[in-house]
């Protein structure tokens, strides 16, 4: 209880910008129910969709678009604000 989280989606280069931001927001989205079900409160969670803007690996391969397909949980100590 004495952590906040912010859930980073992140996709792949593949799609349009808004299809992408959609799709993130879906897979950040899922970790929260995720954590929810397990019992973290849902006020301590948020989702910040992020689309293809923050890759990890830059190619145009499948073994790039798979590591650019996360979910990133940011904790800070206290209250999300």
């Amino acid at each position: 209880t004495d952590y906040s989280a912010v859930i980073e989606g992140h996709a792949d280069e593949q799609g349009t910008s808004a299809y992408n931001v959609a799709l993130s927001a879906r897979r950040a989205n899922s970790v929260i129910e995720f954590l929810v079900e397990r019992g973290v409160s849902s006020a301590r969670l948020r989702a910040l969709p992020l689309g293809k803007e923050r890759p990890i690996a830059i190619c145009s391969q499948e073994s790039c678009y798979a590591q650019n397909r996360r979910a990133v949980s940011v904790l800070s100590a206290g209250n999300l604000s």
